[in-house]
Order: C-alpha cells, then structure tokens, then sequence
C-alpha cells in the first residue's frame, strides 16, 4: 500500500519514519503472533528516535506523532495524502484498520482533538476502518524516555496502551477506558505551567538569551 513515492517522502524529510514492529502488546495476556504479523507503525515526530511519539507506541496501521499548530507535521499530512490517493475503498475495508497516538506539550489532551478528528478523516479516505485514537497531554513530561523508565509520570499512558493494545489485537476499537486514562493529566496544570515556564528560562539562559526573551524582532512600530 505504501508506494514508492511514500518511501521517498519517508526517506528524503525524515518526516516520517516507518518501520515494522513486531508484537504490539505488552500485557501479561499474549494474543496469537498471526494476529500481529503486519502491524505498521508510523513515528511521526520529525524527531525520530527519543521523541515521545516512538516512546509511545492485520494490516493495523498505527501512527504515533506529536501535536503540530492543532494538526499534524507537514511531512506526516504529505504522507497520508500519498496513502489516500492509492487507497482501496472496498465496503469492507479489506481488514485494513488505522489507529492514531497525539502527544502534545499542551497540559490539556483535548488539544489533540482536531488531529484525532484529521486521522479519522484520513481513515474514510484510504479505505481504512478507523480504530479508533488515543490523545495524550503534557508529552513533554515524558521527554522521550521510554514509558517503563518514566515512573509515575507515565503510569496512566502504560495502562491505556495495554488495554489499547489489547483491544486491537482482538480485531476492537481502542476502548472508551483507555483513552480516558491517556488523557488524565500526567501532572497537575499548574505545575506543568511553571516547571515549562523554568525550563524555558533555563534554556534561554544556558544561550545567553536570558534578558531577551521578550524581544519582538518582528514587530512592526505603528
């Protein structure tokens, strides 16, 4: 399904990375592996490897990418517009099945809703069955570790990708519970505001741009 110009754009932005994964499950119940055979995961962080979006994550093809301006990054639009123009559009979907992960830095996952509502337009187009997605808030919380050497932090993400996980190797949709669970903040509002707020200073310090943070280069003078 993903062409060649698909690999091209994976190849040439390093916008999108795809790899095959093997089991997507981590819970203690172990489903039959040909069950999990052709599983596609796409990382869509412009990072790559050590963003949240690798950390987080049958023809099930699963994306798991972080929030751009409400949407999603330029390279992973320009990909799923490359897989929508070549998708088959039989009633049944020809047991093809989309799911999405969004991580975004807001500390709210409904910030994730448009992305969410795009992957499922995306589904319609290509002639996917939607599985359904998962939106988490606060990723930055997490900070591309791994999920099971990020602690607390992490404990309702780990939850919801095994119950995620579980319904979709049973050919479900990603139940109700685990997106509740993905989207209850990983640390509370307020103090995700100001540990942003020191991190930033902090930054900008360690630049030598710490008395020019609100300088406003492009503002023009009435």
């Amino acid at each position: 399904m993903l062409g060649e110009d698909a690999g091209d754009v994976c190849h040439r932005r390093r916008r999108a990375r795809c790899r095959e994964v093997g089991p997507f499950v981590r819970s203690a119940r172990v489903p039959d592996p040909r069950d999990l055979r052709r599983v596609l995961l796409l990382v869509g962080s412009p990072k790559g490897s050590g963003s949240t979006s690798e950390a987080l994550g049958s023809y099930l093809l699963i994306l798991a990418t972080p929030l751009y301006a409400d949407s999603l990054p330029s390279g992973v639009t320009r990909l799923l517009e490359i897989v929508a123009a070549k998708g088959d559009r039989r009633p049944d979907h020809g047991g093809r099945r989309f799911a999405a992960l969004i991580n975004c830095g807001f500390p709210e996952a409904r910030q994730c809703d448009t992305a969410i509502a795009i992957c499922r337009c995306f589904a319609r187009e290509a002639g996917m069955e939607w599985a359904g997605g998962l939106a988490l808030g606060g990723g930055e919380s997490i900070g591309g570790r791994p999920l099971k050497e990020a602690g607390g932090v992490a404990k309702n993400a780990r939850k919801a990708l095994d119950l995620a996980a579980e319904a979709l190797s049973e050919g479900r949709q990603v139940p109700g519970e685990a997106v509740s669970l993905m989207a209850r903040p990983t640390v509370p509002a307020w103090m995700y505001t100001v540990i942003g707020d020191i991190g930033w200073r902090l930054k900008a310090r360690r630049r030598g741009t710490g008395t020019r943070m609100k300088d406003r280069p492009y503002w023009l003078d009435e």
